[in-house]
């Protein structure tokens, strides 16, 4: 039996209080997956997947981030706002203290992290600061975004939080950051249809106050941070040679402009980055949302026989 355990322990911003959950295997686990969950959604989002993870022996963990979920009301926090002082760098350490505080209850099990979306650049940043301390990581529904895009977006950013203040939500940088996700879908009944085909998990996420929210200025602003920061090939170097990655998402996934942006990673990862231990999977007829999708327990069972795979092949840190 699955036991579920929900958390809070204290973000790196030095004040606020994150929401946390852990299925626990009803044995002692074989491996622990760390989630980071994407923008303007939450970790219970993935308990079906959690839940068919623990009951083959992997504790399942994640935090919602800051300004999201459950860390919003356990930090009395604002959806969409991250924190003030360096919040890239904050997302990051508060991931890295949850996989701490689990390991010291869990001596000895292996760790792999999973990334989905705003997730994987969270994901991408934490392996190059703390890649050698876990076993693998599985990079999900990612994006790419040419240098000078990201410094135009960073820079309007910045100039409408001087006006404006940074929890301001601007409509104009939201329709700038999505508006394109829909062109391959002109039958779509939501805004948000590009998440996945599954009608009942976009139609929960439109009606749930927890996903359906404008990010702030500075959740934005966070974002073209992290992109800087992921897509410098030069800090990708602090990767360990020996991490074995796993890069995979949608092949109608925008985000990923429809497989495009995963096969580009994972050629730097394989090929100029001299990784040891890539693969690439990418699902024809699925779109953004992988553990959402019709469909989603081959992703599932794809996703445990890698770890598993990682685990016997001994080629993990």
């Amino acid at each position: 039996m699955v036991r579920k355990e929900e958390l809070t322990y204290k973000s790196r911003d030095r004040q606020t209080m994150l929401h946390a959950v852990r299925w626990i295997p009803e044995d002692k686990p074989v491996a622990i997956l760390q989630i980071i969950h994407g923008m303007q959604e939450f970790i219970d989002r993935y308990e079906e997947f959690a839940n068919f993870l623990a009951e083959k022996g992997i504790l399942v963990m994640g935090n919602d981030h800051l300004g999201h979920g459950g860390s919003v009301t356990a930090g009395k926090g604002t959806y969409g706002f991250f924190c003030k002082d360096d919040p890239a760098t904050v997302l990051v350490r508060d991931a890295h203290r949850l996989k701490k505080m689990t390991q010291e209850e869990y001596p000895g099990v292996p760790v792999f992290i999973l990334g989905h979306s705003f997730g994987s650049f969270v994901a991408r940043e934490y392996i190059t600061r703390y890649g050698t301390g876990i076993n693998g990581a599985i990079i999900q529904g990612t994006a790419a975004m040419p240098s000078g895009t990201v410094k135009s977006l960073s820079t309007l950013v910045s100039v409408l939080q001087v006006i404006f203040g940074t929890k301001y939500r601007s409509e104009m940088i939201n329709n700038m950051a999505f508006k394109g996700y829909l062109k391959k879908i002109p039958d779509h009944k939501t805004k948000f249809d590009w998440l996945s085909h599954n009608e009942e998990s976009v139609n929960k996420y439109v009606a749930d106050p927890r996903c359906n929210f404008v990010f702030t200025l500075n959740g934005f602003k966070t974002m073209a941070e992290l992109l800087t920061r992921i897509q410098d090939v030069d800090r990708m170097e602090d990767i360990p040679k020996n991490l074995p990655i796993l890069v995979t998402g949608g092949a109608e996934d925008p985000v990923g402009n429809y497989g495009e942006a995963l096969s580009k990673l994972y050629d730097i990862y394989k090929n100029k980055l001299e990784i040891k231990d890539v693969e690439l999977k990418i699902y024809d007829g699925m779109r953004h949302e992988l553990q959402q999708e019709i469909g989603r327990e081959k992703v599932y069972e794809d996703q445990y026989a890698w770890i598993m795979r990682v685990l016997k092949s001994g080629t993990a840190n």
